[in-house]
Order: structure tokens, then sequence, then C-alpha cells
């Protein structure tokens, strides 16, 4: 990997990242519920003096902790990942120049092509090979230190977690939450057989190799 190649995939990840976060926003701005990461930023935000955005890099940057003190591989895109993705989404929020959605039927809608815009972003970031978000970092952690439980359990115990604790500090919660719970990882599998993308194929590098091969480039 060469300099050049590392400075492209951060622009390439900041721009995944942007077409992620547009896809999260329509998720939101569709009004029918939210998936659980986002109704606990949702729920947090309206017990802080922070807007969503920032609650969502807060929340990111602690877990981000917590993937280090599992000792998971951590990637400039992970750290990136932390630090923009809830801003971006704010951003968006903030623009976005419609009413407020009280139509169920067109809140699916924008529900499923959130979840598609969501899936390319995530296709575009991580063909950079720099690591993936704090969230799958700690999914993954916990899997290897449940061993027993399969690893989609485990997402799940911990979705329901994230959810509770959302839904008890008011986040929004309704179809939509269950439509994200199901259909998200259907949608991006959808989405990745379409363009015939496997991210367990991609060679990620942590923050450390990088470094030290942009250093090396360097000399």
């Amino acid at each position: 990997m060469s300099r050049k190649k590392i400075l492209l995939g951060w622009v390439r990840i900041i721009l995944g990242l942007a077409v992620f976060s547009f896809g999260v926003h329509l998720t939101i701005y569709a009004n029918i519920g939210l998936a659980p990461w986002d109704c606990l930023g949702m729920g947090l935000a309206k017990h802080t003096p922070f807007n969503y955005g920032i609650c969502m890099t807060l929340i990111a940057v602690l877990i981000l902790m917590i993937d280090i003190l599992l000792k998971e591989k951590i990637g400039y895109g992970t750290i990136i990942d932390a630090l923009v993705t809830g801003n971006f989404v704010q951003i968006f929020n903030s623009v976005n120049p419609f009413p407020e959605n009280h139509n169920l039927w067109l809140g699916i809608i924008l529900m499923l092509i959130g979840f598609v815009f969501m899936a390319l972003g995530m296709w575009i970031y991580m063909k950079a090979e720099q690591c993936c978000g704090p969230r799958d970092a700690l999914l993954v952690g916990l899997g290897k230190r449940l061993k027993k439980v399969p690893i989609g359990i485990v997402e799940v115990l911990l979705w329901a977690v994230v959810l509770l604790i959302g839904y008890l500090l008011g986040g929004p919660v309704g179809i939509g939450t269950i439509i994200s719970t199901f259909g998200a990882g259907l949608i991006m599998q959808l989405v990745y057989n379409i363009i015939h993308f496997e991210p367990r194929k991609l060679q990620h590098k942590g923050v450390i190799e990088v470094t030290k091969l942009l250093f090396k480039r360097q000399k």
C-alpha cells in the first residue's frame, strides 16, 4: 500500500461515510421508528445539551475506547468513522428542506432506500481496507469472548441492550425499528450480491501498519 493509496483511501473513507450517513438520514426522516443505535443517539440528545450528531460521536468514541481495551484491530477508517459519521447525519438532518414525514408507506420506502445508501457507503469506505467502524469492532470483540454464542445472537443481544437504553431515554421506536433490525442486513446482502462485493476478502490494515507505511514512504 503506497502513501498515495493511503491518502486516497482516507478520501474514499470520508466519501463513503457521507453516502452512508445520507442513508441513515433517510431512515431517520422516514419517521417510523429508528434502528437501535440511532434510537440511543436520539434518546441521549433529549437529556443533554448536545444534538444527535454530537451524541452519536460521543457514543462512537466511547465504543472506540472499548474496542481498544478489547484489543481489537483499529484502523484510520475506524477513527474517521467515529468522528464524522454522526456529524454528517446531523448535517443532512439540518439541511433537509422537506416537512416531517407522517405517511407510513412513504416512511417504509424511505427507510428501504436509506438501507441501500448505507450499504453502498459501507462498500465505498471498506474498499479502502483501513478497518471498519467502532460498532463492528465491538461486535467482533464481544463475539470472541462469547465463543459458544453464535455471532448473530451476540449482535441481537447487543442491539437489544442498546435499544432498551435508547427507548428508556425516549428514543423513537416503531415499525421502522423492526424493519431496521431485520431488513438492513438483508438489503445490504442484496446490494453486495448485485455489485459482487465480498467484505470478508478485504485485507484491512490497522493504524500502526498504515502509519509505518506512511513514514516509510517519506524517507
